[in-house]
């Protein structure tokens, strides 16, 4: 179990249980209460690599196929990707997988294992119909019995802890997270991600975070909340509705990667930290594009790029920047990484960047 040092908090702290964190999953030190979620074609490795630099608690990988792994398909071997030589880990690195049936599981473990995961999370929220027609992610809520036997091929496979990822069920006659929560930490699954949706609903509407202190109050293991959390704030809210252990971040960090270490920092210290000034963000959207270059080819780097580099740019706007509209437009249309390159010069060194800043 988790030890927590309750002493000394004063002013937002005492909002929430903001006690310094310090628990382990196998091997795996956490210091903090954010993760960056699986986010499939986004949470790519040069994405998590950021995220982790600025105080993430750990990253999460882009979704692996197991039917992908038994193929050897290219996509999915560059997806297991998530270290690199001279490269020292500053948190746990996570490997999401997805499957069907054992199998699967048992191929896309012992992958991950042999990456270099910290732990392996089974999927089994993801609401895509690809996914779920396929009877894997959210359709397991459908079948619990399946979703154990997944659960225990996985734990068989490999020697380090698994994970399981869930929504609050597959519709709101069906919530049975806590019923499958109870049955995973049986197996011997070593923490718990909620997302406070049904496979049903997809993204609409607003996470019940409520309805995760359901799943809280099921187990012993901690339990990760998430959906919907897009700020310090809305972290310690989360905290306090839910009583889990920790937050993930989703789609908010799209275009702030540094928005999951703002929110460890917070929940740590209960101080806000600034954003990044202008200079700043030209550096970490420059190194996301470099990675991508690197790590997919030139042209394949900057075709996936293109979403990240809109979300810099609509976030720093947000933030104060002024931007011609056609600055914009030609960064996400450019197919010459060169001209990428000096457009994202351009737009956050402008004298109006710096006056944001």
């Amino acid at each position: 179990m988790i030890a927590y040092n309750e002493g000394n908090m004063t002013g937002a702290q005492n909002l929430i249980r903001s006690w310094r964190p310090s628990f382990s999953i196998g091997a795996a030190r956490l210091f903090g209460r954010a993760f960056l979620a699986p986010m499939a074609g986004v949470t790519d490795y040069a994405m998590r690599r950021i995220a982790e630099r600025h105080g993430a608690s750990a990253t999460v990988s882009e979704m692996i196929a197991g039917a992908g792994v038994l193929r050897g398909d290219s996509e999915t071997v560059r997806r297991l990707r998530i270290s690199s030589v001279g490269v020292e880990a500053r948190a746990p690195r996570v490997i999401q997988i997805a499957a069907r049936d054992a199998e699967g599981v048992v191929a896309a473990a012992r992958c991950a294992e042999a990456a270099g995961a910290d732990w392996v999370d089974l999927n089994m929220g993801c609401p895509c119909k690809r996914v779920t027609g396929g009877l894997a992610g959210a359709a397991l809520m459908r079948d619990l019995d399946q979703a154990v036997r997944l659960i225990a091929a996985a734990r068989a496979a490999v020697t380090i802890p698994v994970t399981v990822k869930m929504r609050l069920g597959w519709d709101d006659a069906s919530r049975n997270a806590p019923e499958l929560a109870r049955r995973a930490e049986a197996e011997g699954v070593a923490l718990l991600t909620v997302h406070g949706r049904t496979r049903q609903q997809f993204y609409s509407g607003r996470a019940d975070w409520a309805a995760i202190a359901e799943v809280v109050s099921s187990v012993r293991i901690p339990v990760v909340a998430n959906g919907d959390c897009a700020s310090p704030a809305d972290a310690r809210e989360m905290l306090r509705v839910s009583g889990a252990d920790a937050v993930m971040i989703g789609r908010a960090a799209q275009g702030r990667p540094w928005l999951v270490g703002d929110i460890v920092h917070y929940l740590d210290t209960g101080v806000v930290r600034p954003p990044p000034d202008m200079a700043s963000r030209l550096a970490i959207s420059r190194e996301h594009l470099d990675g991508l270059l690197t790590l997919m080819g030139v042209d394949a780097g900057l075709r996936h790029a293109r979403k990240h580099l809109a979300a810099y740019v609509d976030h720093a706007v947000q933030d104060g920047l002024s931007l011609d509209a056609d600055l914009r437009r030609a960064l996400v249309t450019t197919a010459d990484h060169s001209t990428a390159f000096h457009l994202i010069e351009r737009i956050f060194t402008s004298p109006v960047a710096e006056a944001a800043a």
